[in-house]
């Protein structure tokens, strides 16, 4: 399935106009596809439910569902809004779990996203980056592609821990292992940046799917094409997934934001610098908060 779209997201003052490409597939080995994603402008996300767990498709739907309620399409959000509908989607998924023949079947799935939000207090308006997960956002500015997201893994734990090398993770056995997942505890831990929006700007949100299969050299080359692919950026990203093997379910979604302003507009005209990051109350964790259950992606 794929969408393509632009819309026109109007600020007190200027417009955001935001286009979007997004794809999702099965994959080449899989049966089932868990991956869910959301692309309803001004917030973008994909959730990969766990396989190997109950209703993984159901769980990552679950998310997409709770965040259509609880946001309103074609308006900025709040922070708040945005917390509120992750921690709803925890409650909703924790509900799809339950008792069966060998124990309780604990349903879970991975979210990572970005939404336009208005920040308050004269902020200004800012994308809000969540991730709950090893579930990707990046950045991209044209020449350089940059994580924001932070894995919850066990493998990026031991990287962050010094015990082995970025590149001994992408083969290491537990590299499916999770530390975080929404479903899996009773009050989940988002990780959350707030970014300045400002500009162009131009965000890669994917399913491990994508990020297990293509490194960051060829995503960049893939951004950086002239394609004209038929589903967009998104359908050479998942195409590039598939021919390297297509292990996963692999769920992609490129966001391309042009903020325009008036010229007394200081919340949204272009700053010189490119992309910068914002102080805030909540930073990505390093392990010391409350502990997760692990669980296979």
């Amino acid at each position: 399935m794929s969408i393509d779209g632009e819309d026109v997201v109007a600020l007190p003052r200027g417009s955001a106009v935001i286009a979007h490409s997004a794809q999702t597939d099965v994959g080449r080995a899989r049966q089932v596809n868990e991956d869910a994603f959301l692309a309803e402008a001004p917030v973008f996300l994909v959730a990969d439910g766990m396989g190997g767990h109950a209703r993984g498709d159901a769980a990552s739907n679950a998310v997409v569902e709770t965040f259509r309620r609880h946001l309103e399409a074609g308006r900025p959000s709040t922070p708040e809004q945005v917390l509120d509908a992750i921690h709803t989607s925890n409650e909703a998924v924790r509900a799809l779990s339950g008792e069966g023949e060998e124990g309780t079947a604990v349903a879970g799935t991975t979210l990572a996203g970005v939404a336009l939000v208005d920040a308050g207090d004269g902020a200004g308006f800012h994308w809000m980056v969540f991730n709950i997960g090893d579930s990707r956002v990046y950045s991209w500015d044209g020449r350089t592609l940059e994580q924001l997201s932070v894995d919850h893994s066990a493998v990026q734990e031991l990287v962050d821990a010094g015990l082995i090398l970025p590149d001994e993770a992408e083969r290491h056995p537990e590299r499916n292992v999770i530390t975080r997942a929404i479903g899996a505890d009773e009050v989940v831990d988002p990780d959350i940046w707030l970014i300045p929006a400002t500009g162009r700007q131009v965000f890669l949100i994917c399913s491990d799917g994508l990020s297990k299969e293509v490194d960051d050299v060829r995503l960049a080359a893939i951004l950086a094409g002239d394609t004209g692919h038929a589903a967009g950026l998104a359908g050479e990203l998942v195409d590039a997934a598939l021919e390297h093997g297509g292990r996963d379910n692999v769920t992609v979604i490129v966001v391309e934001s042009d903020l325009g302003s008036s010229d007394d507009d200081q919340t949204t005209r272009d700053r010189p610098g490119g992309l910068s990051r914002a102080e805030e109350d909540t930073t990505p964790r390093d392990g010391g908060g409350a502990e997760h259950g692990d669980l296979s992606a």
